[in-house]
């Protein structure tokens, strides 16, 4: 089997493309494989963004369930939440381009990429439940975006959901005609702010929730009153100022 991930590196955006459409994108031991590897890559080329998109009708069915009920040895989820866990953690802002349907497993990568940008037409379902098991490893992600009761009904049934609904209890930020145009609009959005103010920012939107109200002053104090005083902040004040582009650091 060839390969079934792909990445490559523009304009400081690094785009993985899942393509094993043979399957629908099931995320087979190799997909999974291959995913890492292109995060690898990723990051050792210090892209500013990363975009997870993919090719054919389906984004992810999920998991591959004719490799999981002919493996035999034990399951072993942990190459699935190390996936999850890098699209979370990784200081570049992650944005999920989604063009297809999304099933099951295939929700959770979506949900651990900070940004999910997805065509209207788009249908998603968590079924774990059909073929008797839970959405278990995916639910970390997927319920740090939504709100147990807003998702209960699709994790206890199964049942198929729209975009608008995806949007409306917060599992997608964009509900777009137009998947590549919208991604590029945030790429550049991104680009345009200094590399470790927006890492800041990544961290912090994870950060602040986890925290009581007086240690997340505390720690955010200690953050602005770093960066303020920081070279990235002397420059963009200073572009501010005199009406240009600032100028920021690689990396």
């Amino acid at each position: 089997m060839g390969e079934l991930v792909r990445h490559e590196l523009a304009d400081g955006v690094a785009t993985i493309t899942l393509d094993s459409q043979h399957n629908r994108n099931a995320l087979s031991s190799q997909l999974i494989r291959e995913l890492a590897e292109c995060l690898d890559e990723a990051e050792s080329a210090d892209a500013r963004a990363i975009a997870l998109r993919h090719e054919g009708p389906a984004f992810c069915a999920g998991a591959d369930l004719k490799e999981r009920s002919s493996a035999s040895g034990p399951p072993d989820s942990s190459p699935m939440v190390d996936v999850m866990r890098r699209l979370m953690d990784t200081g570049r802002p992650t944005i999920a381009a989604v063009d297809g349907a999304v099933r099951a497993g295939g929700i959770g990568l979506m949900a651990s990429c900070d940004l999910v940008v997805v065509d209207r037409s788009v249908t998603f379902a968590l079924t774990e439940v059909r073929i008797g098991v839970a959405a278990a490893i995916i639910s970390v992600p997927i319920l740090r975006r939504v709100p147990p009761g807003k998702i209960a009904a699709a994790m206890l049934t199964g049942e198929v959901f729209d975009a608008d609904e995806a949007r409306s209890i917060g599992l997608v930020t964009h509900v777009s005609d137009d998947v590549a145009a919208t991604v590029a609009e945030l790429c550049d959005g991104i680009r345009a702010g200094a590399p470790r103010a927006v890492r800041e920012t990544k961290h912090l939107l994870h950060r602040v929730p986890t925290l009581d109200r007086d240690a997340a002053f505390d720690e955010m104090r200690a953050l602005s009153d770093e960066l303020f005083a920081g070279p990235d902040a002397q420059e963009g004040m200073a572009a501010f100022k005199e009406k240009r582009r600032p100028t920021w650091p690689v990396g």
